[in-house]
């Protein structure tokens, strides 16, 4: 018995039959699963002889009839899905470079029984920030729906264990680049000095869309290493947590 067939028949077992039905007319599960699997064969990055990186986050968007169809049972068919989206990966040799996100989205432009996915990797974010160092810092550093808070002297990014910020992405080197941080050489100087500066990568950093060795920073820059971008972020003093 093949994964999609598996896959079907136990989603089935688990809602007795009414999940089917609700779809007859529909999109189909076993449709959407075979979708994310072609998404990440069509995807794949060669990391190796015997690894590929694929893809972890998903975006199944419908119409808005399959999406109310699909509303009652949608947590328990993500869940499905994700499992037999991780068999695949593990038949293939492929890596998640994070934990797989499944999410669905209403589509005004798609019409019953018609639906698209979207796809990327997003790196799995390692911080020991805490949430009132995150709340009280002046700037912060976004990725992947991580902040962290850039604080004096700076910040350095990697893979690595040593990397105040670590991103598992196989793209970057252990310790990649690093921030660097300076209050106003006067009083009235209320913005900080930001800087980013590449640590001799083995891919090197994109700021902005330029391919740079260092840089000056400012509100809304992108820092771009491997398959991931970073949001520099200046909190206003109002919007600060004490």
């Amino acid at each position: 018995m093949g994964g999609l067939q598996r896959f079907e028949n136990k989603l089935e077992q688990m809602v007795s039959g009414v999940f089917a039905r609700a779809f007859r007319s529909a999109v189909q599960p076993v449709e959407i699963s075979a979708a994310l699997q072609r998404e990440v064969d069509n995807n794949a990055q060669i990391l190796s002889r015997e690894r590929r990186l694929v893809p972890n986050s998903f975006h199944v968007e419908l119409s808005t009839s399959d999406l109310e169809r699909l509303a009652p049972y949608d947590s328990t068919l993500a869940s499905e899905l994700t499992n037999s989206l991780r068999d695949h990966a593990d038949e293939q040799s492929y890596v998640f470079p994070g934990p797989v996100k499944i999410e669905f989205e209403k589509a005004d432009d798609l019409t019953t029984g018609r639906f698209r996915v979207r796809s990327s990797a997003q790196a799995k974010v390692t911080t020991n920030a805490t949430d009132t160092q995150v709340g009280r810092a002046k700037v912060l550093i976004e990725v992947n729906g991580v902040r962290h808070p850039l604080n004096p002297p700076g910040l350095v990014v990697g893979r690595g264990t040593e990397a105040g910020l670590r991103i598992n992405d196989p793209g970057i080197s252990r310790q990649h680049i690093e921030f660097g941080i300076q209050q106003g050489r006067f009083p009235q100087d209320r913005s900080p000095e930001l800087t980013v500066r590449d640590l001799g990568s083995t891919n090197g950093m994109q700021v902005d869309g330029h391919r740079v060795e260092q840089a000056t920073l400012y509100n809304g820059s992108t820092v771009r290493i491997g398959n991931t971008t970073m949001t520099v972020l200046i909190v206003d003093e109002e919007q600060s947590v004490e």
